[in-house]
Order: structure tokens, then C-alpha cells, then sequence
């Protein structure tokens, strides 16, 4: 009762109960040193009573400066064993200046050294005993789950310090691949050789496991999942140690297995010339700063050291997010954010002249393929007529650089979204044929991006959680994947390869079948796919059938000419394109129509414009 009653202190009080306990530590650490020596249990002290009392009063200031009264017990590791150690050897210092300044006599020299080593073992016991009266209690008042960890180094070490010190979860084994510590405990919890996880999860009844492996590469992080697929058991992870703060992991940091973790491949270090040359002391514009791909940019290129970095948006809720964000970075760079439409040439220009703009990231575009076949005046305007408004105002600022953020979906698109993409492309391309533009135009094109908005993935976790079904629209969907943080970081880079005109792809590496990630997203929560012939499992698939203007595949390349860059990951395409007067001639008759609001025309008008279009026109 009485640990707990200490629990619920504030910190001030739980300081002053520390300070307190080392004033009676400190002087019967010396009384033991004495009476270890003089071979006596009642040494005799009438003559060194101020020599007990100047002991603490001299060393708990020691400790305090130290930092040793600010360290949270519940979180006690090898850093408060440290603090204790050097305390203690200032103190040890203080102890034999004391007893020579005042010439206590009787006292053996030897004594001083056995003060050291009972005072740091008093002080540092103290510490670790409270600590583990403070994990009893949580541990006793809340029913914990189960869980083991794979990975025992600092990862996994911390990982179970944070889980000890939560309500949620009992550690209650480690995996490990090094032999050196199998068999040894760690906090208490036994490391297991990491080839008899299954068994072991089985005997303990535990279902759950933490990957605590921030520092192991994709192709091993996928071997390891693939290991424990289909066995009932919830994988989860931490993020990579850069991400971790303070070199402590929170239980909030902690998130289910994902996509990102099967990718098998790891991230191409960049080169680093290439992510500064269009950042580095420049002024930079990114557009659609709010979406998914516009604030990985905004993330990417605030570290590169712009000069300036201007954020357009046009939802007031994602502009107030990211800029509450990139505030938080700790760079030289003078952040403005503007609120507006990519369409309206007043705003646009106004901000291209004042900011004298270098480089211009165009990540804003309506991108939902069953939303914009709803919408085709609203996709055309703002897909193409917002980018050829950027295009132009571009040139008339001098803008050095123009970087559009592509899609597969350009390539033969079947779709609204598609085909304004690849109308897009060819805006672009086609100015860059005018030799008086000095603006160096470029295109980057990939696939998926694991987290966006709207993506697959977090919608089969809400079905997942939801407890199904799964929603499929055809068993032979596939489709590319990367994550947002290693495309943009490819954009960038592809940027300051661009001349003009180019038709940047990016690797995705291989297509994923959408039915096969959903099976995996279903057992990494611990479920089975239901088997309507046996009736045994969880989660059903339910195939929904293919959406308006949608694909089973998805390309990158419109042809075959293709050349590599000195990225591996980042190839350049070759492809025709339109004359620009026959293209300007062309865009305002399709403006035209999208004023007039007639749907056919204007899908008349883009499929001429862009003739490998596939999909049947059912304008709506």
C-alpha cells in the first residue's frame, strides 16, 4: 500500500523522498565501511558524529548537479549507474579532504575505499528496487497482454523497459539471432534462439511479437515476417532508431506490420549532389504541400537548406498541418505558406515575382480515379488547366526549374484521371520544344505510394478491424508500390537531372497483387482468411469487381525507350509529343467546352488529345 501511495506523488515530492533516503544512505554506508574494517558491529562514532552529518550534506548537492535526482525511476538503466558512480567518487574525494581538514583521527584509510563501493551499491540498489516496487505495481493492477520481442539489443531493450513501464503489455520473452546472448536474460526476460519463436510463442500462449529490428535491412525485415506468416500471430513494429526519440521507444511508436515491411528491398543511399542542386540557397515552391507526396517534399527539401520554402495549398486543414510541422525543423529557412488554387494566374504569378521562385515542385492534382470520373470538368480544370496556369506563369517569372509529380496512371490511361495526367505531361513537354523558354521543365513518374490518402492499405485495416470483408475489385489486380519518403526523395533527385522536356520513371521494383497484400494483412493482425468450404477463418475477401476507368495493371514506360541515369532507381523516358501551337490550339477548345460544362464534348476533346486512352467515354 505504501508503494503505491508513492506512485501517485507528484515528481517534486518523489525527489524529496529520494534526497531524503540518500541522507540516510550516505552516512550508513560510512558507519558500514567503519565497522566492515574495525571488525565490530558498533564501531566507535562519538567523535566523528559531524563527519556523518557534512557527508550528505556535501554529496546530495553533488548528486543533484549530477542530474542523478532527475532520472524517472520507472525508466532506471545504466545511465543512473553511471551517475552514481561518478557521484560517489566526488563524494569518496569530499569524505578524505573532510577527514584530514578536520583531523578525525581513529579512522582507517582502507575505509574510505569500502565507503565507495557500499555507498554506490546502496544508492544504485535503492534505485533498482523502487524501480522494480513501481513495475510491480502496474504489472499487479492491470491485466497485461502477452507479448514477445524479436530483436534483443537497444532496440528490444528499450522496447521493454517502455513496455515494463506501461499498463498494456508484459514482455515475456526475446528472440534473438546472436548466439552470444541466447539463454541470457535481459531485464529479467529470457533471449531465445529466434528459430524456436514459434514453438516457444505456442508453450507461453502468446500471440503477439515486436519487431525490434530497426537497424536490419528490408530483405532481412521481410524474411523474418514471411517466417511467421499464417500462424496466428500479430506482428508489430517499431520504427527505425532515427525516427526514435531520445534514444527511447513510446509505446505510441509502436505500429501493426505494413506493406512497407515486405517491399524486400532497400532504399538506394541518394546522391547527395543531386538532393541540393535545386534546393540548396534557393527559393522553393511546392505545390499540393498538404497531400501525401506535397509534405514528404516539404520534409525532404526543408533539410537541404532552401532559402526560402513556400507552401501552397488549397485545403486550409492540410496547409495548418504541415505548417505546424516544418515549423518545428530547426533550419535557416523562412517557411511562408500560402492559401490558394493552382488555377488563379493572379495568386500564382503574384507569388512566382515576390518570391522569385527557383524551383517549383508540382505536387497538386485531384488523383481519385472513381471521384474525378464523377467530376471531369473538376479533374480536367484543375489537372490540366491548374498546371498549364503553372506552366506559364513560370516562364514569365523565370522559374529555373518546373518538377511535375506524375503517375503510371498516364501511361495509356484508362480514365479521366489518367488521361489529364498524361495531358499533364505533354503541357510540359511541349513548351520545353520552345527554344526562347529558359524555365527547364521535367516529369517524375511512378506508381503507388504506401499511406497516401485513399490508398488500399489503411482502408483494409479499417475493414480488417471492422472485421470484414475485405474488399477486392478483381482477384488479378496488381499494382506498384513505394514508400512516400524514398519517392520523394527520387523526385528530388530526378529534378536535378532534367534538361528539359524529360520523362523521369521511377524503379518500383516489382508489382504486388492486391489479394495477396490483403491476405497478409489479414494474418499479420493475427486472423485467418475465412474458406467458405470449410467455413473455418476470420476475415473474408469479397471481390467488389472493377471500378469506372480502372485497370488490372498498371505501366510506367508508354514505350520502349528507355535509358538509365546515374541513379539506378531513376531511368529516363523517350516519347513523342505534341507541337506547341497545335497543343495550344487543341487546350482551348477543350477549355471551351469545360466553361460551356458539356461533359461529352470535353471527353471528346481528351481523347483526341490523348488517343491511347482505352477506356470507353461515359461522361456523367
Amino acid at each position: 500500500m505504501l508503494a503505491i501511495s508513492v506512485s501517485r506523488l507528484s515528481r517534486t515530492h518523489k525527489i524529496i523522498i529520494m534526497i531524503l533516503c540518500d541522507f540516510i544512505l550516505i552516512p550508513l554506508a560510512f558507519w558500514s565501511a567503519l565497522a566492515i574494517r574495525l571488525g565490530t558491529l558498533v564501531p566507535p562514532i562519538e567523535d566523528k558524529l559531524l563527519l556523518f552529518l557534512i557527508l550528505p550534506a556535501l554529496t546530495v548537492p553533488v548528486f543533484y548537479i549530477l542530474g542523478l535526482y532527475r532520472a524517472v525511476i520507472r525508466f532506471a538503466n545504466d545511465r543512473i549507474i553511471y551517475l552514481v558512480f561518478s557521484g560517489v567518487g566526488i563524494s569518496t574525494l569530499i569524505t578524505t579532504a573532510v577527514i584530514v581538514f578536520f583531523r578525525f583521527s581513529g579512522i582507517p584509510r582502507s575505509s574510505v575505499i569500502i565507503y565507495a563501493v557500499l555507498a554506490s551499491f546502496y544508492i544504485i540498489g535503492s534505485r533498482f528496487l523502487a524501480r522494480t516496487l513501481l513495475g510491480n505495481i502496474n504489472q499487479t493492477k492491470h491485466n497485461r497482454q502477452k507479448v514477445a520481442i524479436y530483436g534483443a539489443g537497444q532496440a528490444g531493450t528499450q522496447t521493454a523497459l517502455a513496455l515494463f513501464s506501461g499498463k498494456e503489455y508484459e514482455p515475456i520473452a526475446f528472440f534473438d539471432d546472436n548466439k552470444n546472448i541466447i539463454g541470457r536474460s535481459i531485464l529479467g526476460v529470457r533471449v531465445y534462439n529466434s528459430i524456436d519463436a514459434l514453438n516457444i510463442l505456442k508453450n507461453k500462449s502468446c500471440n503477439q511479437l515486436l519487431l525490434a529490428i530497426p537497424s536490419a535491412s528490408r530483405a532481412r525485415r521481410k524474411e523474418i515476417i514471411e517466417s511467421f506468416e499464417g500462424q496466428g500471430i500479430i506482428l508489430k513494429t517499431i520504427p527505425g532508431m532515427g525516427d526514435l526519440v531520445d534514444g527511447k521507444v513510446r509505446i505510441e511508436d509502436i505500429r501493426e506490420v505494413g506493406l512497407e515491411d515486405l517491399l524486400g528491398r532497400d532504399p538506394v543511399p541518394p546522391v547527395i549532389d543531386l538532393l541540393s542542386t535545386c534546393i540548396l540557397d534557393k527559393n522553393v515552391l511546392v505545390t499540393g504541400a498538404g497531400g501525401s507526396i506535397g509534405s514528404e517534399l516539404c520534409r525532404q527539401i526543408i533539410k537541404q537548406n532552401p532559402r526560402v520554402l513556400i507552401l501552397f495549398e488549397q485545403s486550409e486543414y492540410n496547409l495548418y498541418k504541415i505548417e505546424s510541422e516544418i515549423s518545428k525543423y530547426e533550419a535557416n529557412t523562412q517557411v511562408i505558406s500560402i492559401l490558394g488554387d493552382i488555377r488563379d494566374q493572379n495568386i500564382v504569378k503574384h507569388i512566382l515575382s515576390r518570391y522569385k521562385v527557383d524551383t517549383l515542385y508540382h505536387a497538386a492534382a485531384y488523383k481519385h480515379v472513381p471521384l474525378i470520373e464523377n467530376n471531369i470538368l473538376s479533374g480536367v480544370l484543375n489537372n490540366v488547366f491548374g498546371t498549364l496556369n503553372l506552366v506559364n506563369c513560370s516562364i514569365d517569372e523565370s522559374v529555373e526549374t518546373f518538377v511535375l509529380i506524375s503517375t503510371d496512371k498516364a501511361v495509356r490511361p484508362s480514365n479521366i484521371m489518367g488521361a489529364t495526367k498524361r495531358l499533364a505531361e505533354q503541357v510540359l513537354q511541349a513548351y520545353s520544344t520552345k527554344p526562347d523558354i529558359k524555365t527547364k521543365f521535367c516529369m517524375v513518374r511512378f506508381g503507388n505510394v504506401l499511406g497516401s490518402s485513399g490508398s488500399v492499405i489503411p482502408l483494409f485495416k479499417e475493414q480488417i478491424k471492422a472485421g470484414g470483408p475485405v474488399t477486392i475489385t478483381h482477384p488479378e489486380v496488381t499494382r506498384f508500390f513505394m514508400t512516400i519518403p524514398e519517392a520523394s526523395e527520387l523526385v528530388i533527385q530526378a529534378s536535378a537531372m532534367g534538361t528539359g522536356g524529360d520523362v523521369f520513371v521511377l524503379d518500383m521494383g516489382e508489382s504486388v497483387k492486391i489479394v495477396d497484400l490483403a491476405r497478409r494483412l489479414i494474418e499479420f493482425s493475427g486472423l485467418k482468411v475465412y474458406d467458405s468450404q470449410t467455413g473455418q477463418g476470420d476475415i473474408s475477401i469479397k471481390y467488389v469487381g472493377l471500378r469506372p476507368g480502372e485497370k488490372l495493371y498498371e505501366e510506367l514506360l508508354i514505350g520502349n525507350n528507355v535509358s538509365q541515369t546515374i541513379h539506378p532507381r531513376i531511368m529516363r523516358a523517350e516519347e513523342n509529343h505534341y507541337n506547341l501551337n497545335d497543343l495550344i490550339k487543341k487546350l482551348d477548345n477543350l477549355y471551351s467546352h469545360c466553361l460551356s460544362g458539356n461533359t461529352q464534348l470535353v471527353c471528346n476533346e481528351l481523347k483526341a488529345l490523348v488517343p491511347e486512352w482505352e477506356a470507353d467515354i461515359k461522361p456523367h
